[in-house]
């Protein structure tokens, strides 16, 4: 079961939205239920799935939607027409007492502005929402605290907002968000307001701190690299549509319209893909306690300088050259143990090309991408990386092209 489903949730803005709706549901465009109505759609039949420990990012520029799909996931606004399912509970069904139990222990909202009271101090910020909650001061104060500790921020617990930058205060309002343990974390421009080393540093701080705390997390952007950086899946919005739902690497390589794609024609594709999107299966490998006479067959057949050498769990051992295998045949080795050598580059799957770019070039062997015992997923050789940037010259022709037209 998914932590968060969304079912044709809708967003209409000012009077006759019943008649709104139904042009809606027709599918009519933006402007002309404006312009019969009077009404302005907000969201239209939005549906998606979130999964447990997913960062699923929603994006779009300044009108498309996006903040209040956000804000209808917890009901700061109300929809007119839709579901939203947490666990499996419809929270638009919910009465005020429900809704705020759900608000209390189980979501929790981050935004632009930091949203921290100047008159408390960062303690009593972090430890607000507990407070709410009526847990004891001691308690929620040693909770605070260890928020604090993990946004390295506890040294300036007794200092109010004013006296640090605006990362710092971003970083509380992350804090005070994760205080009450919330499984689902909500973030609406959560890093727009920073400068853009101060922002690259908040999403590195929230991608490290994902990989121990594992929260479902909704977050809103209207930077494409921010959300290619950070999705998991990405949806993109437009005029209150979701126009596509996918990976970065699906998005950038299957768009669904023209918007999509005129969206994602400038990106530097070496820093979306990763290893395992362009990794291939090794033309083959071999035992280390493979015989010289099986081995060499083995390369000439496939027509290989050197071959990569894995034990009987598949681990990565090193390799051998095809010189090295000939010289143990003619003296009567009786495997190919001896001549191993090490130093094959090895990278995880998730590493960006353009992380590869260093390592492709001073190898003589393909590069292996490993798992984290060891054990070969694929291999990488120059060709490989070569066809990614040739996927970005043929961008930037067709894009020429249309220029010229």
């Amino acid at each position: 079961m998914s932590k968060l489903r969304v079912e044709h949730l809708s967003k209409i803005f000012g009077e006759n939205t019943e008649k709104a709706l139904e042009l809606v549901k027709a599918g009519e465009s933006k402007e002309n239920i404006l312009q019969e109505t009077g009404a302005t759609v907000g969201v239209r039949g939005a549906t998606f799935e979130v999964e447990e420990g997913e960062i699923f990012v929603i994006m779009g520029l300044s009108g498309s939607g996006k903040s209040t799909l956000v804000r209808m996931l917890n009901r700061l606004i109300e929809p007119t027409h839709g579901s939203v399912y947490i666990d499996g509970d419809d929270i638009t069904a919910m009465d005020a007492q429900a809704l705020q139990d759900v608000r209390r222990k189980k979501i929790s909202m981050v935004f632009q502005n930091f949203g921290l009271f100047p008159h408390r101090t960062i303690l009593e910020n972090t430890e607000y929402g507990l407070e709410v909650q009526g847990i004891e001061k001691a308690q929620r104060q040693a909770r605070a605290e260890k928020a604090l500790d993990n946004a390295g921020l506890l040294a300036y617990k007794d200092q109010y907002p004013s006296q640090l930058s605006g990362g710092m205060q971003q970083r509380v309002g992350l804090a005070r968000a994760l205080t009450n343990d919330p499984e689902i974390l909500l973030m609406d421009e959560a890093f727009s307001a920073l400068d853009p080393l101060i922002r690259r540093d908040m999403q590195d701080e929230l991608l490290e701190m994902q990989k121990t705390m594992n929260k479902t997390i909704i977050f809103i952007t209207h930077d494409l690299n921010e959300s290619l950086r950070l999705g998991d899946r990405i949806a993109i919005m437009k005029d209150g549509d979701v126009v596509q739902i996918g990976t970065g690497q699906e998005i950038l390589a299957n768009p669904a319209n023209d918007y999509v794609k005129r969206f994602v024609e400038d990106i530097d594709r070496t820093k979306v893909y990763t290893a395992e999107h362009i990794m291939e299966e090794p033309l083959a490998t071999t035992s280390h306690l493979s015989t010289p006479a099986e081995v060499r067959e083995t390369m000439e057949t496939e027509g290989i300088a050197n071959i990569l050498v894995v034990d009987h769990d598949e681990q990565l051992k090193g390799y051998v050259t095809l010189d090295d295998v000939t010289e143990l045949h003619t003296r009567g080795a009786t495997d190919i143990s001896e001549a191993v050598q090490v130093g094959v580059p090895e990278v995880p799957a998730d590493l960006p090309v353009e992380e590869i770019f260093d390592v492709i070039h001073t190898t003589e062997t393909p590069v292996a991408v490993t798992d984290d015992d060891g054990v070969i997923e694929g291999v990488i050789s120059r060709s490989n990386v070569i066809s990614v940037l040739k996927r970005d010259e043929q961008t930037e022709d067709e894009m020429e092209v249309k220029a010229d037209e």
